[in-house]
């Protein structure tokens, strides 16, 4: 079916619409799609889910578009595809219901032909309800956050993500490839329909294959055709070398068949069109992971479907940023943690190559939070598995399937034992080519009454290791599981393998800080195929799990393990987002980015200073947390006080200079908790550090702290200049406050105003500070660290934007961008 989208000029209302008075009343305010609804309403202290959504609050609200259906459209079939609908959301039109689907993140298609009038406009409305607080264990947004397109064709066509291409292998110079395409009848008779699938690559106008077959569909059902076809000489996709193809699958009515073939003239047609990469992959604990039958451990992040500043908004070319920033810090993998992404950041995968740990639930029949989707789990869990698991199987980038994270029936509560082979034998049936996980973790929740009785109840806790309750409450649980996912536990790789000799292991949720020693252990043991850090892009919600706090060594009141950091009790209003990742919310690589770049082998020195007042404190880490080094040599007032600073460097040696004085040169250490990394204390003079590494003798790498002036002036760092005019793209603005050399002065903190005029608007604008009340949505905000960003939306006009940012006592800061034609 030929797809439009319907992105442009919706109008938005708070409440619920359940009539055509309420539009006459209220005139709403007009929005374009992607959008969600709660990025830009107030936080409170007293908001339902706290912690859990950044101190957000859900609520009611609607979307209606007038939509213009072609009288030429009748005797055809029309729907709408909505890529995921932050959540419980009811479509209706003309008034009339024609659909409830509650998962916010799950792909669905909605039967319009029925109910529409062609030749005139119609009225679509989306309700959504977000209300069931707290619904989530992080901020989830609200609305049509990931798009809106109508669908149309014949009675006779291709299947909404009908199309579905693997490789069975790979030899001999050919690809041997097999395609299934499903094919609708919505209509009476026995059509024959004639299916042509032709593969191009993604560049090129040349065919590189071609099949087809005539199949036989029946009234109002469906048929698969299935074609097996070879390419030769073939490109392969992988990660480094992320090589597509462009694969048009189209299908003509030919005619009906009753005792025998009757010809219809002229013939029907319809079209699809998708990309796909020829790859192979699979997994076993000799060889580990194979793709194209070479061995990739998994340098993984784990990332929420927030986008920051934006909130739940995506498109291709926000995720594309963010792919991009990620491979550019060592990532090769992603975990959609713990939902269906959205289809643009599984194409920007595609496009960029980075593998794609595809998760699918964070939650059964046993709920974490009072209003989340186990209330609907039974009734619907198995039509949205379906749906995402056929939007993302043709695409390359999808490795492993994941069917669900840390789910409480883990220990056979609730039926969990038989429902885990249930879900993984429904992807198979779907998906045979993908090996199947599922991220498990400890018990420290997932026991009955007894068995829970005396365990840590903390988050993540292990204490039941060395007891192998564990290994024996979720052996049945595994069962059907290819790839067998743990949740920080790898203490427990080299034991479990001693039991589990055939366990393919995955660390599927990892601790951040402690990769410099967990990393060696992933290289060394072949059937573990890799780590999944949480996380690699800071997210609203769960604000504050990664924290560092400093006290006296003598404090008895001061807590004294990692877990007394825990969110619910110090993360106060208004904590925002984790403040766990490698990079912030506007995309800036942070210490702990940088960190795990040099464990993965980056040959680059990272210099960072701890602040003068935690020198000599006792530091505490959350277990999400990293310590709290800055790249600042800022701190008035400390001049003569010790400090310490903190290098990352893959070299043998560091030595550090003070203002042009060595005050010494270390090896690096290989002891835990941080490999990679050596410390030097010093007294706070202002000037210059510089860190050089050394390899045999020689240097590898420098990284140097200069103290910064006073604040003189704003700059402004555009990503680009230029913006697509179809409503959609985004040009990301940095703001850096910076003294008269030029240098960004990491302590300012100046409050800014932002305006713009022309065709692009304001869609997001402030900073990675983890604790604020900002709203993103307006045109202030206030630098954190001396930097902040504003992000543009272009239009649909075409035409120059003009932004301007202002501070009390600073020049205007201005850049001048353009919209060109979609």
């Amino acid at each position: 079916m030929q797809a439009v989208d319907l992105g442009e000029k919706w109008t938005f209302r708070r409440g619920f619409l359940d009539s055509i008075t309420m539009l006459e009343k209220d005139p709403g305010t007009e929005v374009n799609l992607p959008h969600d609804g709660m990025i830009g309403t107030p936080v409170s202290p007293d908001a339902p889910a706290g912690v859990d959504m950044g101190y957000f609050t859900g609520g009611l609200s609607n979307y209606t578009k007038y939509v213009f259906i072609p009288g030429e459209w009748k005797g055809g079939c029309v729907a709408l595809q909505f890529d995921g609908a932050m959540m419980n959301a009811t479509v209706d039109v003309n008034g009339s219901k024609a659909a409830l689907w509650h998962n916010g993140y799950a792909p669905y298609t909605v039967d319009l032909t029925d109910l529409v009038t062609f030749g005139a406009e119609n009225r679509i409305t989306v309700n959504v309800n977000t209300s069931m607080q707290p619904n989530s264990r992080w901020y989830t947004g609200s609305g049509l956050y990931r798009g809106v397109k109508l669908l149309h064709g014949p009675r006779v066509h291709i299947a909404p993500d009908g199309v579905f291409l693997y490789t069975k292998e790979i030899a001999d110079g050919c690809a041997f490839l097999e395609a299934l395409v499903e094919v609708e009848n919505a209509g009476l008779g026995n059509r024959l329909a004639e299916v042509t699938l032709t593969l191009f690559p993604e560049n090129s106008g040349e065919a590189a294959a071609c099949t087809k077959r005539v199949i036989q569909v029946g009234p109002r059902s469906a048929e698969t055709a299935r074609m097996a076809f070879t390419v030769r000489e073939p490109v392969l996709w992988d990660a480094e070398h992320p090589n597509l193809y462009r694969v048009t699958a189209a299908v003509r009515n030919l005619g009906v068949y009753r005792t025998h073939f009757v010809s219809e003239e002229p013939a029907s047609a319809d079209e699809l069109t998708t990309l796909f990469g020829i790859r192979t992959v699979s997994a076993d604990p000799v060889r580990g992971l194979l793709i194209n039958g070479k061995s990739v451990k998994l340098r993984g992040g784990c990332l929420h479907h927030d986008n920051g500043l934006l909130g739940s908004v995506t498109t291709l070319g926000i995720e594309e940023r963010k792919i991009g920033k990620l491979k550019e810090a060592g990532f090769n993998a992603v975990r959609t943690a713990h939902n269906p992404p959205s289809s643009a950041l599984i194409e920007a995968c595609d496009r960029l190559g980075m593998y794609v740990f595809d998760e699918a639930f964070d939650a059964w029949s046993m709920g974490k939070r009072g209003g989340d989707y186990s209330q609907f789990f039974s009734s619907d869990w198995e039509r949205d598995l379906t749906a995402f698991v056929r939007r993302d199987r043709t695409h390359p980038c999808v490795i492993l399937w994941s069917t669900g994270n840390e789910i409480p029936e883990r220990g056979g509560l609730g039926g969990g034992y038989t429902r885990s082979a249930a879900i993984a034998e429904k992807i198979r049936a779907l998906d045979g080519t993908r090996p199947v996980s599922n991220g498990i973790c400890s018990f420290w929740s997932g026991l009955d009454d007894e068995l829970a009785a005396g365990q840590n109840q903390a988050q993540n806790a292990g204490d039941e290791r060395g007891t192998d309750l564990w290994e024996r409450g979720t052996e049945p649980f595994t069962n059907g599981l290819d790839v067998v996912g743990y949740n920080y536990m790898e203490d427990l790789y080299e034991h479990d393998h001693e039991l589990f000799p055939d366990r393919v292991i995955l660390g599927s949720e990892n601790f951040p800080k402690e990769i410099g020693f967990r990393w060696p252990l992933v290289e060394r043991l072949p059937y573990v195929i890799g780590d999944f850090t949480w996380t690699a892009w800071d997210y609203l919600g769960e604000a504050g799990i990664g924290k560092a706090a400093y006290f006296d060594p003598e404090d008895p009141d001061a807590p004294q393990h990692p877990w007394d950091l825990m969110p619910q009790e110090t993360s106060p209003y208004p904590w925002r987002t984790a403040n766990d990742a490698d990079f912030d919310i506007t995309g800036r690589m942070l210490p702990q980015g940088a960190y795990r770049s040099v464990v993965w082998g980056s040959e680059k020195t990272y210099l960072y200073a701890m602040p003068p007042e935690t020198f000599g404190k006792r530091e505490l880490t959350s277990m999400w947390g990293f310590p709290g080094v800055r790249s600042c040599w800022n701190y008035p007032g400390a001049a003569g006080k010790p400090v310490e600073l903190v290098v990352f460097s893959g070299a043998e040696e560091v030595e550090v200079l003070v203002n042009g004085e060595s005050i010494g040169r270390k090896r690096v250490t290989d002891e835990r908790p941080l490999p990679k990394s050596v410390r030097f204390e010093t007294v706070y003079q202002p000037g210059t550090v510089t860190a050089v590494s050394y390899r045999e003798g020689r240097e590898v790498s420098r990284d140097e702290l200069v103290t910064a002036g006073e604040a003189a002036a704003i700059r402004l760092l555009p990503e680009t200049r230029e913006a697509c005019a179809d409503g959609q793209d985004m040009i990301f603005v940095g703001i850096e406050i910076i003294d008269r050399q030029g240098r960004v002065v990491p302590d300012a903190e100046i409050p800014l105003r932002a305006a713009v005029t022309g065709s692009c608007t304001i869609a997001g604008f402030g900073s990675a500070n983890p604790v604020t009340e900002e709203d993103y949505t307006d045109a202030s905000a206030v630098t954190f660290r001396g930097r902040a960003m504003v992000i543009l939306r272009s239009g649909y006009e075409e035409g120059s934007s003009r932004l301007v940012i202002e501070a009390e006592g600073f020049e205007p800061a201005e850049e001048t961008f353009s919209c060109e034609g979609s």
